[in-house]
Parts: structure tokens; C-alpha cells; sequence
């Protein structure tokens, strides 16, 4: 993995003109060469979508869940009152064509085996560099039992409950049942003590990294083989 590498938040964007997870956030990446993060979710008739929320009300006005939601009408909406429709992963991976690093998250779900069997399936004749990520150690696991063939992350959160990252952190046992070959974790817990037993066996990758300026600060602060996942506006 390059040192250091940056890569676009939801792809290049600024919520007003350009949505997050939009086609043109995504070109926008592609113009400066730039790897991209974005999240996958699955629709209630089974369409993979790219879209990071449960809820599509922030990003579309709708109060409903996505995955309560077939995708024809999931692509009637319009992102943040822009002419952006919500894209395939397909429509994605047809426009990135290997260009560019895919830094993928699979968003939770109740499909479990079914999200993973999809996206693999639609990943088998891309020819590009892909890293695939998940909060949910079972999607993780899931993955690794299918293949080997892209580089595998487990997300790592202190957002809902820290006894778990705790437990994660201090005994090593979710991790090395997982055998991930990254940890992406949240930038705030950089701060703890466990992350320096982490950072020597594993390559780490931070979220979200806000401004140039954080990025030149973190770089001064962490110069082992880091990733940055980060907000890049323009």
C-alpha cells in the first residue's frame, strides 16, 4: 500500500453543487487522479445502490430506509436538489473503468450473505485496484471465506459503545478471527494506547480527515504507512 495514500471522502464534493456519492463527485476524483471511498447499500428488491445513510431524508428529502425501498423509486429521487440520481455500483465501476483505488464500504444489512454474493459478483471482471471495508465483522468474515483477491478492512467506531472497542482492541480476538489487512478507524482514537500495538501490525487507514490543513497535521504526527480518508471539497 503507497504511504500515506489520500483518498476522497464520498468522492469529491461540497453537498451544495456536487452531492457526496454522486456521479459528479466521482468524476470530479477521476479529474485529479484521486482514489475514492464510497458505500454500498442494498435496495428492498435487491439493486445495489451508492449511498451511505439508512435514512434517505439528509440526502433526498424522503423520511424512508433504503432498504424498505425498490430501486425504482429510489432512482426517481434527486440528491440535495441537484439533477444527481443516487448511482448503481455498476454505473460507478463502469465510469472509474481501473482507473483510480475503489475504497469500498459495505454498509450493514440483514442481507448479509446476500450484499457480499452481489457485490463480488458485480466485481468479478473489474480489472481495477478495490479495497473492500465493513463495520460488521460477519460481512468481513464473509468476504475472506470467498475470496482473497482485494485488500479486506474492518471499521472500527468508539461512536456507540467503547466496551466493545475496548474488548476489540485489548484482547486482539474479533481481529485475529478476521485476519483483516487493514483497520480503518476513527481519527479521535489515534489518541489511545492500544492504537500503537495496532499500527505495527496492521496498515491503518483514518476517518475523516476535514481540512489540507489536518492533513499536513496528521502527516507531521503519524509518519508510518497511514492512509487518510478525507473530506476533499474541490
Amino acid at each position: 500500500m503507497k504511504k500515506n495514500l489520500v483518498i476522497a471522502h464520498r468522492g469529491i464534493h461540497d453537498n451544495i453543487t456536487t452531492p457526496e456519492n454522486s456521479i459528479s463527485s466521482f468524476k470530479k476524483a477521476l479529474d485529479k487522479n484521486v482514489p475514492i471511498e464510497f458505500d454500498i447499500q442494498i435496495t428492498k428488491d435487491n439493486k445495489l445502490v451508492i449511498f451511505h445513510d439508512d435514512n434517505l431524508k439528509r440526502m433526498t428529502g424522503v423520511d424512508k430506509f433504503i432498504q424498505d425501498t425498490d430501486f425504482a423509486d429510489v432512482r426517481k429521487l434527486r440528491l440535495l436538489n441537484t439533477n444527481e440520481i443516487i448511482p448503481t455500483f455498476k454505473e460507478v465501476l463502469d465510469l472509474v473503468n481501473s482507473k483510480i483505488l475503489l475504497d469500498i464500504e459495505i454498509k450493514n444489512t440483514n442481507k448479509k450473505k446476500l450484499v457480499v454474493e452481489l457485490v463480488l459478483k458485480e466485481l468479478e471482471n473489474y480489472k481495477g485496484k478495490v479495497y473492500l471495508k465493513s463495520f460488521n465483522p460477519f460481512i468481513v468474515k464473509q468476504i475472506k471465506k470467498k475470496t482473497n483477491k482485494y485488500r479486506l478492512g474492518l471499521l472500527i467506531t468508539d461512536k456507540y459503545n467503547i466496551n466493545i472497542v475496548d474488548f476489540i482492541f485489548k484482547t486482539n480476538l474479533p481481529i485475529y478471527y478476521l485476519k483483516p489487512d487493514f483497520l480503518a478507524i476513527k481519527k479521535t482514537m489515534l489518541t489511545k494506547k492500544y492504537y500503537k500495538h495496532f499500527k505495527d501490525h496492521y496498515s491503518i487507514f483514518i476517518w475523516t480527515i476535514k481540512t489540507e490543513k489536518e492533513i499536513l497535521e496528521y502527516k507531521k504526527t503519524y509518519l508510518d504507512n497511514i492512509s487518510y480518508i478525507c473530506n476533499i471539497e474541490k
